[in-house]
C-alpha cells in the first residue's frame, strides 16, 4: 500500500508539472492564432479523447510527458502554422512552456512557506577544521559557533550548507562566536573542488541541541520569500552544473521513473511542505533544461528560429529541420530508456534516493 501511494503521489506531481509546461505552449499558441490540432497529457496510445472546436484533447497511457500538436511547426506553407508566424511570436510560443514551469516553481516555492511546516533550529558548532582549508586560513577553530553568512543568520546545518553553496568561489563573510563568547567577522572563499571529505570550507559541524518549531507565513511574506527561493535555486543549479563540469560533483542522472520515486518518497517521509519545494525544484529544472539548444527540445527549436533571424529571414528547409528534431528525439528516447532501466533496477533492489 505504501509503495502504491508513493507511486500515485509521484505520478500526480509529475503530471501537474508537465501539464503546466504544455499549458504554456497551448495558451500562447491559441492567443497567437496558431492552430492547435491536439493537446495531450501523456504519450499515446490514447486512453480517451474529445474534440472541441478545431482541437482534440486527449489523455494518454504513458504518463511521463505531454504534447501540443501544432499545425506546421516547421512548415510555413501550412495554414495558420507556427512556422508562418513572426519571429517574436514563434519565440514566445516555443519558450512559453519553460516560462510556465518557472512560474509554477515560483508559486510552489511561495506555497512552501505558507503551509505549516517543522523547522529545526539550534547552534551550529564547528567540530573539526581541516588543515590548509579556507576555514583554517580564516582562523576558525574547533568549538566556534557559526552565527551568520553574508549577514544571513544561521539557525541550522541546512542553512549553513545552502549559503556556502550559494557562494562557491566568492568572497564570503562569516560571523563566528568563539569559546570565550567573543564574536569575530572573518573572510573566506568556499572552494569549488575541495579535497575528498572536507567540503567547500573545510569544517565539520554539528548541532548539539535542537529545537523544532512549527512555522508558516502569510502570503504577503511568503511571495517574496518564494521569489528569493527561486533565484537561489537557479544559482544552486548553476553551481551544480559547474561542479559537474569541473569534476567536483558526480553526474548522477535520474529519469521520469526516478523522479516519481523520489517525489513520492519526499511526500511520505518529509511531508507536504518539502514535497512542494521538491516539486518546485523539478518544475524549474524542467523549464531550464528545455531551453538547452538541443534538437527535439524547445531550445533546439528556438535555435532554428534565431538562426533564421541571423540569416535575415532565410529559413532552413522544413524537411531538414524536421529530420534534425527527429534524430534528436530518437537519441533523447534512447537516453531516457537507459536512465529508466537504471531507475527500475534501483527500485527493484530497494534503494532509496533520499536518506
Amino acid at each position: 500500500m505504501t509503495v502504491a501511494i508513493t507511486i500515485i503521489i509521484g505520478l500526480v506531481t509529475l503530471s501537474v508539472i508537465l501539464f503546466a509546461h504544455e499549458l504554456g505552449h497551448f495558451i500562447t499558441a491559441k492567443a497567437s492564432g496558431v492552430k492547435v490540432e491536439e493537446f495531450g497529457l501523456g504519450f499515446p496510445p490514447r486512453l480517451l479523447s474529445f474534440k472541441r472546436g478545431e482541437t482534440r484533447y486527449s489523455l494518454n497511457a504513458i504518463p511521463f510527458g505531454g504534447f501540443n500538436k501544432l499545425a506546421g511547426e516547421e512548415d510555413p506553407g501550412v495554414t495558420r502554422s507556427l512556422a508562418s508566424k513572426s519571429t517574436g511570436i514563434r519565440l514566445l510560443v516555443i519558450s512559453a512552456g519553460s516560462l510556465m514551469n518557472v512560474l509554477l516553481a515560483f508559486l510552489l516555492f511561495s506555497l512552501t512557506f505558507m503551509v505549516p511546516h517543522d523547522v529545526v533550529s539550534g547552534q551550529v558548532v564547528v567540530m573539526e577544521v581541516a588543515p590548509g582549508s579556507p576555514a583554517a586560513a580564516a582562523g576558525i577553530e574547533s568549538g566556534d559557533t557559526v552565527l551568520s553568512i553574508n549577514d544571513r543568520p544561521i539557525s541550522n546545518i541546512a542553512e549553513l550548507s545552502r549559503y556556502v553553496q550559494l557562494n562557491l568561489g566568492r568572497d564570503t563573510t562569516m560571523v563566528i562566536r568563539h569559546d570565550d563568547s567573543t564574536t569575530e567577522e572573518i573572510q573566506l572563499v568556499p572552494r569549488w573542488k575541495p579535497p575528498e571529505g572536507q567540503g567547500a570550507t573545510g569544517i565539520t559541524i554539528s548541532m548539539p541541541e535542537t529545537t523544532v518549531t512549527r512555522q508558516h507565513y502569510p502570503f504577503w511574506k511568503a511571495i517574496p520569500m518564494g521569489a528569493k527561493g527561486l533565484i537561489e535555486t537557479i544559482i544552486l543549479y548553476k553551481n551544480g552544473l559547474v561542479g559537474v563540469i569541473m569534476g567536483a560533483l558526480p553526474a548522477d542522472l535520474i529519469g521520469p521513473v526516478g523522479i516519481v520515486q523520489i517525489t513520492g518518497e519526499v511526500a511520505m517521509k518529509a511531508g507536504i511542505s518539502p514535497l512542494l519545494e521538491f516539486a518546485a525544484f523539478i518544475s524549474l529544472i524542467l523549464g531550464i533544461l528545455n531551453l538547452f539548444p538541443l534538437p527535439a527540445l524547445d531550445g533546439g527549436r528556438i535555435a532554428f528560429v534565431l538562426l533564421e533571424w541571423v540569416r535575415r529571414g532565410k529559413r532552413i528547409s522544413p524537411k531538414t529541420e524536421g529530420l534534425v528534431h527527429l534524430i534528436g528525439l530518437a537519441m533523447l528516447m534512447l537516453l531516457l530508456v537507459a536512465i529508466t532501466y537504471q531507475d527500475i533496477i534501483r527500485i527493484i533492489s530497494g534503494e532509496s534516493l533520499i536518506p
